[in-house]
């Protein structure tokens, strides 16, 4: 921020009469009602009229008045900033402190400019306050910028001397992600008080970092601080991240046992807990108590229901919520889509639109989700339209998902071209189209596009298992191996279960059975079942009875009651004439209780999934679809037997 100048040209002449002082204790009250008029003021126009009126009294260059108009227009008003701007630069020769302050508040959204006014001031001879770093740290948006700030707090002495900037310096440095920086801080202060420890037990809560969370509570104890609401917040935060459902009822006891529940984010957070420990039954115990909800209680519980598919509860308290929001709706239509009812989903959107709630990006979220499930391509496209009427522009977030949904329904080719119109890309939009590629066989191609991803982004674990996916799919063995090979060394990245079980498809794909024995065996952990799963499979296609063998004895290991593993090795059998051990294989399963999940397949028609399953007669149009499937019957076979013109001609 550039000033121009200390001195101050008024509109009046030189021959007009003497400069006004301005005496706020008299004038305020008695010859100048201009900031009172001023405190009314809500529009440019009538703001600009008292500017006149102000510029006319030459009351415009003295300190009291301008903090007030540049307060007003930076602040209360910022739509006026430009204003605020060309009053500081030209019309203000002596700022103070507080009107250096207004203007870094009144930038608080550029960094930049927020910091070019402390600069100004610096260079003033104005000594900052308090509420100078309190506004600068608003505006940080990195871990250097923070540290900025605590240096000069230092330097000028404010530091020590205030707990409330103390907590601030330690909540900037923890949204930044730098625990370290924060805990430094946290571990100087001569007495932490009861915010402080909040500030830090949330954080760490954030990440899931039970051990320090833990630790703190227990040194705010010992110190002789008690816990108050927000101390109970970061606790319960903690709990439902990681699903500690005991701990969990420990925090809850002890609010129980000391504070109360009274207080509704206190109540919300522990309603919240509940919910995400999948404990229902305890989240609708705390949501029928005598506390007063408000419309994220309903929420909450809302949610809850719909994410373990109890729909129709969801359903209930949907409809007798006294106030609904997006966010209800959301929760409602998240809880169909991921039950498959396609239906339900599009029924509640239109509801929505009766209602006049506008959807928001989540709506459209969940509407694509519940599409790429159903696989319905033209269900798919009207989606993409709306997504493109409501949304401002397709960003990383929603391009991911139609770019999943194109590919779950087929279109690879349209998955693609929305891949290339997302003109910032992330790492989960280059993951989902990779993922594309792998799934349709295009192993090449995710090969080529993980190449150019290289050149803009970092991939992560799920890009590389992604990629081994394509080679697996693809057959190609050597490309696969030289990826997995240098996961560690070029990407940073240890390989995990998913990595080493796409390796061991890859060669079992390609027959290579003992090679992928020897990966297993000296795997630094335990094969999962889908691991011995794709060993098994593959036996069935080499014809390899002894290993197929010692795989089920593995699967058994793992999952005894699945059936899948006892399926593959009677297949096995099957595929090498051993008819014997093949039945044997299912008296086995009989005796054992277990038993074969029927096969199920769906088919999509103007938004309706119809399911069918192996030997059941129970659809509505049975009798119709016998008839149709008799007659495709009859007519394959009377084209069977029509000899071809080229057969004709050679006879």
């Amino acid at each position: 921020m550039y000033r121009y100048g200390r001195g101050v040209r008024f509109l009046s002449s030189a021959s007009t009469a003497k400069r006004i002082n301005w005496d706020p204790a008299v004038d305020l009250k008695l010859n100048h009602p201009s900031l009172i008029l001023l405190e009314k003021c809500n529009s440019r126009t009538q703001f600009k009229q008292i500017l006149g009126h102000m510029m006319r009294n030459n009351l415009v260059g003295q300190t009291f008045p301008m903090s007030r108009l540049l307060f007003f227009s930076a602040v209360s008003h910022p739509e006026n900033l430009e204003l605020a701007i060309l009053l500081f630069n030209h019309f203000t020769p002596y700022p103070n402190l507080y009107i250096f302050n207004t203007m870094i508040l009144g930038f608080s959204f550029s960094n930049e400019k927020a910091f070019s006014i402390y600069s100004s001031m610096l260079q003033n001879g104005t000594y900052p306050g308090r509420q100078t770093f309190l506004y600068l740290l608003q505006t940080t948006k990195s871990v250097a910028e923070v540290k900025q700030i605590h240096c000069h707090a230092l330097v000028f002495g404010l530091l020590s001397k205030e707990e409330y900037l103390q907590n601030s310096l330690i909540k900037r440095y923890i949204d930044n992600g730098c625990f370290e920086c924060a805990r430094q801080l946290f571990d100087k202060m001569s007495e932490p008080n009861v915010v402080a420890y909040n500030t830090m037990i949330v954080g760490l809560a954030n990440v899931g970092n039970i051990l320090g969370v833990l630790k703190l509570f227990h040194d705010m104890r010992s110190h002789g601080l008690e816990p108050d609401d927000f101390t109970m917040v970061g606790l319960l935060l903690l709990c439902g991240q990681l699903g500690e459902t005991k701990l969990g009822k420990s925090v809850h006891a002890q609010i129980e046992k000391s504070i109360g529940s009274s207080n509704l984010i206190l109540y919300n957070a522990l309603l919240d807990m509940y919910v995400k420990c999948n404990e229902l039954k305890l989240a609708r115990k705390v949501f029928d108590g005598p506390m007063e909800k408000d419309t994220v209680s309903w929420n909450t519980i809302i949610a809850g229901y719909a994410k373990v598919g109890e729909l129709e509860l969801a359903c209930d308290l949907f409809n007798q919520i006294p106030t609904r929001d997006i966010v209800s709706w959301n929760s409602l239509i998240s809880g169909y889509a991921q039950n498959g009812d396609y239906v339900t989903v599009k029924c509640l959107f239109t509801r929505m639109f009766a209602e006049n709630v506008k959807p928001d990006m989540v709506t459209i979220i969940n509407l694509i989700s519940a599409v790429a499930e159903m696989g319905a391509l033209d269900q798919g496209r009207w989606i993409h339209g709306l997504a493109v009427k409501m949304l401002t522009k397709i960003e990383a977030f929603s391009g991911s998902a139609l770019i999943d949904m194109y590919c779950k329904c087929g279109s690879i080719e349209r998955a693609f071209v929305i891949f290339n119109q997302i003109p910032e890309k992330d790492v989960t939009t280059w993951t989902t189209m990779i993922t594309g590629f792998a799934f349709h066989g295009c192993g090449n191609k995710a090969l080529e596009l993980f190449s150019v991803m290289q050149t803009e982004t970092k991939p992560n674990d799920v890009t590389l298992v992604s990629v081994l996916a394509a080679c697996s799919h693809s057959g190609l063995v050597d490309e696969g191996l030289k990826i997995f090979s240098s996961m560690k060394k070029r990407y940073t990245i240890e390989p995990g279960v998913e990595h080493y079980g796409c390796l061991v498809d890859l060669l079992c794909r390609s027959g290579r059975l003992l090679d992928a024995i020897g990966v297993i065996e000296k795997m630094p952990m335990e094969p999962s079942r889908s691991i011995w799963g794709a060993v098994l499979s593959a036996c069935r296609m080499h014809r390899n009875m002894e290993l197929a063998e010692r795989a089920l004895m593995e699967l058994l290991k793992l999952e005894p009651e699945k059936e899948g593993g006892y399926i593959l090795l009677s297949n096995v059998y099957a595929t090498c004439g051993r008819w014997s051990y093949s039945d044997s294989i299912r008296e086995v399963m009989n005796s054992r209780g277990v038993k074969k999940i029927a096969g199920c397949s769906s088919v999509a028609v103007d938004g309706m999934v119809h399911d069918f399953t192996a030997s059941n007669k129970q659809h509505p149009r049975w009798m119709e679809i016998c008839s149709i499937l008799s007659f495709l019957t009859s007519e394959m076979r009377l084209e069977a037997n029509i000899p071809s013109k080229a057969h004709l001609a050679t006879t």
